[in-house]
């Protein structure tokens, strides 16, 4: 992730602080992402709320998004495409003033049958992440990472 040229008028310390907070950025991410697969391995994600709203969440993701198929491959190039992102940005507007750090990035997996990995995640919004990850979870898509950390621990 690169914040692009340096911006005119800003000294060589000041540029580093913006590589100081994108580090602290990409630290959060991660945290987010890791906090979520070590609650997944402790509790069937059926079983899970992300948020106090999950069922608000998840209606209105059923509603503005009918054709999403919780089981499918997220296509990222149509999530991201103008379209997608005018849909999305619309969605996650709702939420701006109901759930903190609506609008900070998260870590989205392309596929509810797969671990996080380099190529099989997306870059995401919080919002698109909890839409997401509730409807797995609401149709147990997320079970079976519960189901492998007990049966290891056997």
């Amino acid at each position: 992730m690169s914040l692009g040229p340096p911006v005119e008028g800003l000294t060589a310390e000041q540029q580093e602080n913006f590589e100081d907070i994108e580090k602290q950025f990409a630290v959060k991410v991660v945290q987010h992402m890791e906090t979520y697969w070590n609650i997944l391995e402790k509790v069937p994600g059926s079983k899970l709320r992300l948020t106090k709203l999950d069922d608000e969440i998840h209606e209105h993701f059923k509603k503005e998004f009918p054709e999403f198929d919780p089981k499918a491959t997220i296509n990222e190039d149509e999530m991201k495409s103008k379209e997608g992102k005018e849909r999305w940005r619309k969605f996650i507007g709702e939420y701006e003033k109901k759930v903190e750090d609506y609008n900070f990035g998260a870590m989205l997996r392309a596929s509810p049958d797969i671990e996080y990995s380099e190529t099989g995640t997306i870059f995401a919004v919080r919002m698109q992440f909890y839409a997401v990850e509730i409807v797995r979870n609401r149709e147990g898509l997320n079970d079976w990472i519960y189901e492998k950390a007990q049966s290891e621990k056997k």
